[in-house]
């Protein structure tokens, strides 16, 4: 019954440190954004009454262009396909050893972008996963960079403006794309663009000014994603527009409350960077770093349909008459794989790039966690099994704690004729009963709490496993043996359609497959050896908690799934080793049979 009492008091302590971090930092950091964003917005709305007081237009600061100019390019009211929408335009391919796609030469837009290494489901004829498309097809989703100005007397490259390449050109790692456009009155604007081997674009703008007088023009670059956008909708994971303001920190904007708040700017900054993420992609624009910008992410509507923006508006640049100037930045577009983000961090110097993986609130085991599963992977070659070898290792950290809890709910086990003859001789006095038993444990040196240990310890594990297992993209479709072909994924078998032998579309809730069960099995077996409480009401809880934990992680990574169940085999056996050397009969069968007893488990 002590037993049953920890786990009680393990799940009530994880409640309470859960409950505690939202209450006294998440809470906190959340209020106090929501003010910084209501002072933001009413600054803005006072700037913008007293501009239409006075009536004052010079005074207006340029910005990045909005949605609704970025998408006049090919956009219409009916959507097409993006074969149809590709053979509108004349195109530059880009081709890398990760990427396919190409470059819309009207604009000198990004727009089109496929993942060669990977695709939409295990089958190997699937489609490659479509990062970027463009505007006119059904969900246009983009990169652009550009220069805006303070007058609106300069021309500039825009939206439509068509850029020139050399006859032949197309953008490879050994081969840059260099583009050139003239305004004809003075001012020349070339970019290059190079590629690397890890979705990371060069974009270098340069300005050659031969008018009569100097320019002050603003570099900037933008990220927009048309259309509803389906994300997981697990609290676990961001998805949506982010980015890093310097001391800011991480800015995590979903796309729910950014429709109801449109604009949101943090502090203008010199080092970061901005983007739009999904669960495994993700397309960021980095400034160079230490040069002063302003981070933004926008929302608006184009056709009625919701538009989602990120982008950075550079401070102004002078090019003088007769001279040049230019302005360099970067542009990631591919798969967030945690060594080609450390390593794009590297080589843009762009701050604390690898939040692009969203590690949690126990990131600091969970990026442990991830560099152990991944180093055993790498000397293996199977997730699966790298993570049985980080379970064992795990045990093997913890094994002088558990092992101490373990001989503590030993010894407990064997003072359960002293206790109910403690509970007999004081009868219905509570108080009393409360102080002899804890004299008892003073005198016998045993630990009552000992036995929330094993629990209280799984659980910031259990998580960062889970973190790991559904954020990374090195886990999507990892292999484990047999059925299991997608770690990330749950067990594709279902027991209620005996394994696929009854053609039954069961709901989701009822997809019990062979590795849940087995975690079912495993975690009853645990709980058998200790005594069958005595207690109905214990005793109706404990005979269907595996049952539930059955059913709540049937649907969860098989990952999971595999880790709980190897490491409830792994505590049986440690906990049943440790039960022999004290001397404390092991009693599983005896134990299942009290279980479906109508009498309370015996004392004897």
């Amino acid at each position: 019954m002590e037993n049953n009492r920890n786990l009680f008091l393990a799940i009530a302590l994880s409640f309470i440190v859960l409950l505690g971090w939202q209450y006294f930092v998440a809470g906190p950091r959340m209020e106090a954004e929501r003010l910084r964003q209501e002072q933001l917005a009413d600054q803005q709305a006072t700037q913008t009454d007293a501009a239409g007081q006075t009536g004052q237009q010079t005074s207006t600061a340029p910005t990045a262009p909005g949605a609704a100019q970025a998408t006049a390019q090919g956009s219409g009211a009916v959507p097409l396909s993006s074969e149809a929408v590709l053979a509108k335009s004349a195109r530059i391919d880009i081709d890398t050893p990760k990427l396919t796609g190409s470059l819309n030469l009207t604009g000198a837009r990004i727009d089109d972008l496929k993942l060669k290494d990977y695709r939409e489901t295990l089958d190997d004829d699937s489609p490659m996963i479509t990062l970027l498309s463009p505007s006119g097809t059904a969900k246009p989703y983009y990169a652009e960079f550009g220069w805006v100005s303070g007058s609106g007397d300069i021309a500039l490259p825009g939206t439509n403006t068509v850029w020139t390449a050399p006859e032949g050109s197309k953008l490879t790692m050994q081969t840059p794309l260099v583009l050139s456009w003239d305004n004809g009155a003075g001012l020349k604007f070339t970019r290059t663009i190079s590629v690397d081997e890890n979705y990371l674009f060069t974009v270098e703008q340069k300005v050659d000014n031969t008018a009569d007088a100097a320019v002050a023009l603003y570099p900037y670059g933008l990220v927009s994603r048309h259309g509803d956008v389906k994300t997981s909708g697990l609290y676990i994971l961001h998805e949506g527009l982010l980015g890093v303001a310097g001391d800011e920190g991480l800015q995590e904007v979903d796309y729910k409350d950014l429709k109801e708040d449109p604009l949101v700017q943090p502090e203008k900054s010199k080092q970061g960077w901005v983007g739009i993420t999904d669960k495994y992609w993700a397309t960021a624009i980095i400034p160079p770093q230490n040069t002063s910008f302003q981070p933004s992410f926008r929302y608006s509507e184009i056709a009625g349909k919701p538009a989602y923006q990120t982008d950075y508006l550079g401070d102004a640049v002078g090019v003088a008459a007769g001279s040049s100037a230019s302005y360099k930045a970067f542009l990631f577009a591919g798969a967030k794989e945690v060594a080609t983000l450390k390593e794009v961090q590297t080589k843009t110097e762009a701050l604390h790039f690898d939040l692009m993986i969203d590690w949690g609130w126990f990131y600091f085991i969970t990026k442990p966690m991830f560099w152990a599963i991944d180093g055993l992977y790498g000397l293996i070659g199977n997730f699966g099994i790298a993570i049985l070898l980080i379970t064992v290792i795990v045990k093997l950290i913890f094994f002088p704690l558990a092992n101490k809890s373990y001989a503590s709910m030993s010894k407990m086990k064997l003072l359960q004729p002293k206790m109910e003859e403690i509970k007999k001789n004081f009868g219905d006095d509570k108080q009393a009963q409360q102080q002899a038993i804890m004299k008892l444990y003073q005198e016998e040196k045993v630990n009552p709490l000992a036995g929330c240990l094993p629990m209280v310890i799984q659980i910031p594990v259990f998580f960062s496993l889970y973190k790991v297992l559904y954020t990374t993209i090195e886990m999507r479709h990892a292999p484990f043996f047999g059925w299991i072909q997608d770690l990330s994924a749950p067990d594709p078998t279902n027991f209620f359609t005996l394994f696929g032998l009854v053609p039954w579309d069961t709901p989701a809730f009822l997809a019990i497959g062979i590795w849940p069960l087995i975690m079912g099995i495993t975690m009853f077996v645990q709980m058998k050896l200790n005594p069958t409480p005595p207690d109905p009401t214990q005793k109706m809880i404990f005979t269907w908690m595996p049952i539930m934990f059955t059913f709540m992680l049937a649907r969860m990574p098989a990952g999971l799934v595999i880790y709980w169940a190897w490491n409830n085999s792994l505590s049986i056996l440690q906990q049943a080793a440790i039960m022999k050397r004290h001397g404390t009969k092991i009693e599983i069968w005896q134990n299942i049979k009290d279980t479906f007893s109508r009498k309370p488990a015996s004392s004897d």
